[in-house]
């Protein structure tokens, strides 16, 4: 069983940062790419940013320039910075990764979540 367990969001004024991170943990073979998704009230879920196990980013437009997401320092783990934070950057922060999981046969690839965290910028 692997888990995403995230950390980092809050309630901030809009121009201020934020710093989620996200640890993986479980029965892990290799990780293949981590990222952030988000969901505003009444919205669908959105890619916000994602970095792949070689290192290649890529982020939304609304967000480019602003959040940086990085591998963090600890094994299995993602932080997503967030600068110059906006009100419509107000939503329910995922964190997912595609994880390479050992099985009775080899391995299996799948995608897992994180619980959420919320982000609310104030105007």
């Amino acid at each position: 069983q692997v888990q995403l367990v995230e950390s980092g969001g809050g309630l901030v004024q809009a121009g201020e940062s934020l710093r989620l991170s996200c640890a993986a943990s479980g029965s892990i073979f290799s990780i293949s790419a981590m990222g952030w998704y988000r969901q505003g009230s009444g919205k669908q879920r959105e890619l916000v940013a994602q970095i792949t196990n070689g290192g290649t980013t890529n982020y939304v437009d609304s967000v480019k320039g602003r959040f940086t997401i990085s591998r963090g320092n600890a094994k299995n783990t993602a932080v997503l910075r967030m600068n110059s934070l906006k009100p419509e950057d107000t939503a329910v922060y995922y964190c997912n990764a595609g994880v390479t999981v050992p099985t009775p046969w080899g391995t299996s690839e799948k995608t897992y979540w994180g619980q959420g965290t919320q982000v609310t910028v104030s105007s």
